[in-house]
């Protein structure tokens, strides 16, 4: 029971700003990415998993594609493996793709699904290979710069069937993704988690893209992280590659956005997961954390973009 005048006040000032936002947001989908630095430890997965498990449980539609890339690295440097990264992409030889594959598919995807677990959310796992859920050709070499790349077992999408997602999400469960998937030939392939994200979430019409980083957001100054932009549109997200704010994985995670927005999801924000509460206070409050990004900036409400 709570006692505490202030604090009652508090919480039904609480209930009643989110409401609107619970009506208008109840059975959408939203695809929330989470990179491979969320999932570092036990607390920090189930920080994030507790703010999911709230959306479920009012209704929102959610899955969650997560990546890697922390803990692939040291656990190939463990083996003797070198790393190789080019423009904020993995260059995956076969013994990296076991790598992936053992990290993947087996510590992070798992460890998510006991966090569900503990605070009762009805969570399944699933990688792009299940059920041919995203289906891929092995990258051909690039040109980059005067080099040429050849990335290795890394995959391009060239389609996503979203059945068993929607049966899953139908059945009222949660998908957990690994981006690995495969060609025709069942030969597995590394994808780039920011991508597959922008894939699905186009694919299933989300409300929403959400990615948890350990970035506040996107920043102006990449050496200043009170520079955080705010908003920004598909056309100041290009000056800011144009001008070198982007830089090695927050390339990757641009071209997703922008895939994402061109394919129909209408709103795509960047958080850290380092910001207590970060994922609600996104969602629920129009000032938010982190940086929301649409087509256009004429998309936005007067109060998304901090005016009375």
């Amino acid at each position: 029971m709570i006692n505490n005048t202030k604090t009652r006040d508090i919480v039904v000032a609480a209930l009643t700003h989110a409401t609107p936002y619970i009506r208008m947001y109840k059975n959408k989908v939203f695809v929330i990415k989470a990179g491979g630095e969320v999932f570092e430890s036990m607390e920090t997965t189930k920080t994030l998993v507790e703010q999911i498990a709230i959306l479920h449980q009012i209704g929102i539609r959610v899955v969650i594609v997560h990546g890697g890339g922390p803990q692939s690295t040291r656990l190939a440097g463990t083996l003797g493996i070198e790393t190789n990264m080019v423009e904020g992409r993995r260059v995956t030889d076969a013994k990296t793709l076991k790598v992936s594959a053992m990290v993947l598919n087996g510590e992070i995807n798992t460890q998510i699904l006991a966090a569900c677990r503990s605070l009762s959310v009805p969570a399944v796992g699933i990688s792009g290979v299940d059920c041919g859920l995203i289906k891929a050709s092995k990258r051909p070499p690039v040109k980059i710069g005067d080099a040429t790349v050849d990335y290795g077992f890394v995959g391009n999408i060239d389609s996503v069937d979203i059945s068993v997602l929607q049966t899953q999400l139908d059945s009222g469960l949660v998908p957990v993704i690994s981006p690995l998937s495969a060609d025709d030939d069942g030969t597995l392939l590394n994808i780039n988690a920011d991508t597959v994200a922008a894939e699905i979430a186009s694919a299933l019409g989300a409300e929403k893209l959400i990615l948890a980083t350990g970035a506040p957001g996107i920043l102006e100054n990449v050496d200043d992280p009170g520079s955080i932009i705010s908003y920004v549109d598909i056309e100041g997200l290009q000056v800011l590659r144009d001008n070198g704010s982007l830089k090695a994985g927050m390339l990757p995670k641009a071209t997703a956005i922008e895939s994402a927005i061109h394919g129909g999801v209408s709103r795509v924000h960047m958080i850290s997961y380092k910001i207590p509460n970060s994922l609600l206070l996104e969602i629920f409050t129009n000032e938010g954390t982190g940086t929301l990004i649409v087509k256009h900036i004429e998309a936005l409400s007067a109060a998304e973009q901090g005016q009375d």
